[in-house]
């Protein structure tokens, strides 16, 4: 495959992927029985709760944001009874963000319900799909990482 071929798929591989994230969002919203949180919330919510103890500065790394857009979020979500803002120990100044058991639950729920409408619909797809579909994900999480990769080292 030439410069322009895999340039082109590349185009059309992460158009496929972006139709698949907004319809997971819009069918996960639609049968959501709670209020759903604003993408950016939902994003930090999700950070803090792989890496508990994170800091907001760590965190607005990670999510590519202003530090006082992470500031206002942890406020949102303390408010909303989601995220507890803790002090390190060694600096009282360093907030360190973890999900409240509230925030967990929700987390597990939301996880649920994607992964039974996503199974819905594999279940509807072609053998040949479903399979295509498995093999893909190894070398997904590889595009990932190689993007992620390219990314540090710019």
């Amino acid at each position: 495959m030439n410069d322009s071929s895999l340039h082109d798929v590349a185009g059309e591989l992460l158009s496929a992927i972006s139709v698949l994230r907004r319809t997971t969002r819009r069918a996960v919203r639609n049968a959501w029985q709670q209020e759903p949180l604003p993408p950016a919330q939902s994003e930090l919510l999700r950070l803090a709760a792989s890496r508990p103890g994170i800091t907001v500065a760590d965190a607005a790394q990670e999510l590519r944001l202003a530090p006082n857009t992470v500031s206002t979020l942890v406020g949102k979500l303390t408010g909303s009874g989601l995220l507890h803002r803790g002090r390190a120990a060694d600096d009282g100044r360093t907030a360190l963000l973890t999900i409240t058991d509230r925030a967990s639950k929700r987390l597990a729920e939301w996880r649920d319900l994607r992964a039974d409408l996503a199974g819905q619909a594999l279940s509807r797809l072609s053998a040949a799909d479903r399979n295509a579909l498995v093999a893909a994900v190894p070398a997904l999480l590889r595009l990932a990482e190689g993007m992620e990769s390219s990314e540090r080292a710019a």
